[in-house]
């Protein structure tokens, strides 16, 4: 067996980082990325839908270490594949992924102070085995083989092609076709206007309740007057500032303001749709602003597709699907030659491997999450969830330095094991997020819990983990550390 002193699990934005991260500040560590796919790139990779795109400005969800050089501050999915590829290029990390290497299982032990790491390797799935001393999970976190599709009534009727978004591939032909859309989320608000401006005849989007909409430009005029002024790696840093500050700002809004957010982004919709759109039924949720995440919008292209006739938006529930369509329980129909099912992913923590203890299986369903990285009583093993209310890499970047802070001390102190460990009897669970979207409350019961109070805690603050992670003291009441 091949022993590393870390192992990385997964090669997309999180593991090429996590790399970056572990050559720069622990550069005697030996490491490997064990990636369960045939390619690097994680998401950005996988997802092939028409238009597909980040929701998140790149002056954010690109590295720190990286200046972000594109034009379109919203990118497409192949400018992103483009910068992490690179990224692993320039650095030599492509050299140490190990494709096609799916990570099932992991197994600690206290007297070797090591895990062992079963893996999948191949088409044919032949079972191999590494050691490790520090196991690094950047798998993401939901299930790359399938996403969540509901039960609908009538389905295998339905003579055209049903597909999810997660299994988009080239041979689907939507040209000159009628497509229903089903789902309101970032998916479905990309794929829209996308497939509307690419060829088809008519794209309706089919959503049981709305979604907020925020508009915003895809170029950030910030930014480019930045790049003009200043060097490159400055006018990053600068934007990237701004962004998380005009970000944390109006998440802030939200929850203090929410019915003037809530007018606002109403407001701009009516307003780039025109007086004859039904604003009040199709896009005003039930919720307030970031109790769940916002869509964002950007040049407006949604709504440009619909002034142009080219999109309609129905509210309604699915009855049954019919041969050609589907039935609604208003008891409209909806003709369709192709329809998308944007319902959704499956969330699955550490990338759904099987973890085990010293012989015992962990659940970490009972579990409580360690400054969001690490798990009690779970030794040498951190993972990676970025924010909910802002860009996954601004939390990746600080985990990938606190994890290096911690283990370069315990090589500064002949620490073999650093394992969080909850020992204060008053500490109460909270769900992991607070979040009311779906996706999210059907996986709750299946992750670990956040605890009332520090370090337990998840804030979903970036300011507040930049304090903690990248200046605060690593040796705390939970932490311990094992010679």
């Amino acid at each position: 067996m091949e022993h590393f002193d870390v192992l990385i699990v997964g090669a997309g934005l999180s593991g090429i980082g996590a790399a970056w991260h572990l050559q720069d500040r622990c550069p005697g560590k030996s490491y490997a990325i064990l990636e369960g796919r045939a390619a690097s790139g994680g998401t950005w990779d996988l997802f092939r839908y028409p238009g597909v795109r980040s929701d998140s400005d790149m002056y954010t969800l690109g590295y720190r270490f990286r200046p972000w050089k594109e034009a379109k501050a919203i990118a497409d999915g192949p400018s992103i594949l483009k910068y992490i590829r690179e990224v692993a290029s320039d650095h030599g990390i492509d050299r140490k992924i190990r494709f096609s290497h799916r990570v099932v299982a992991a197994s600690w032990s206290t007297p070797e102070a090591r895990w062992t790491v079963e893996v999948e390797r191949g088409e044919d799935k032949e079972r191999v085995r590494f050691t490790c001393s520090f196991l690094w999970m950047c798998s993401g976190y939901y299930r790359t083989d399938s996403g969540y599709l509901p039960e609908f009534a009538g389905i295998e009727r339905f003579k055209g092609r049903v597909v999810h978004p997660q299994k988009w591939t080239d041979d689907i032909d939507y040209k000159d076709k009628k497509v229903v859309v089903i789902g309101s989320g970032a998916t479905a608000v990309t794929l829209v206007p996308s497939m509307a401006d690419s060829g088809a005849a008519h794209v309706t989007m089919l959503q049981r309740s709305p979604t907020y909409m925020a508009m915003r430009p895809s170029q950030d005029p910030f930014a480019i007057k930045m790049r003009k002024r200043l060097p490159l790696r400055l006018a990053y840093m600068v934007t990237r500032w701004k962004n998380v500050l005009l970000g944390m700002y109006f998440f802030q809004m939200c929850k203090r303001y929410p019915d003037k957010v809530k007018s606002l982004l109403l407001g701009g919709v009516q307003k780039v749709l025109g007086p004859d759109h039904d604003v009040e039924t199709h896009f005003t949720p039930r919720y307030n602003p970031w109790d769940q995440r916002l869509c964002l919008v950007p040049d407006a292209d949604f709504f440009r597709a619909m002034r142009r006739g080219k999109v309609d938006v129905v509210t309604d529930h699915i009855e049954t699907f019919t041969e050609t369509g589907i039935k609604l329980k208003s008891g409209k129909e909806l003709a369709a030659d192709l329809v998308v099912t944007a319902t959704g992913l499956v969330l699955v923590p550490v990338g759904g491997a099987k973890l085990t203890v010293d012989g015992q299986p962990v659940d970490l369903s009972k579990r409580f999450i360690y400054k969001g990285m690490m798990y009690s009583e779970v030794p040498n093993l951190a993972s990676v969830f970025g924010y909910t209310n802002a860009s996954w890499t601004l939390k990746a970047d600080l985990v990938s330095e606190y994890v290096c802070r911690i283990l370069n001390h315990m090589a500064r102190g002949g620490y073999r094991i650093c394992m969080p460990r909850n020992d204060d009897p008053t500490l109460s669970e909270e769900p992991w997020v607070s979040f009311s979207s779906g996706y999210i409350q059907r996986a709750l019961a299946h992750q670990p819990k956040q605890g009332s109070r520090r370090p337990w805690k998840l804030y979903q603050n970036y300011a507040l983990d930049l304090l903690s992670l990248r200046f605060g003291s690593i040796r705390d009441r939970a932490m311990n550390f094992i010679r």
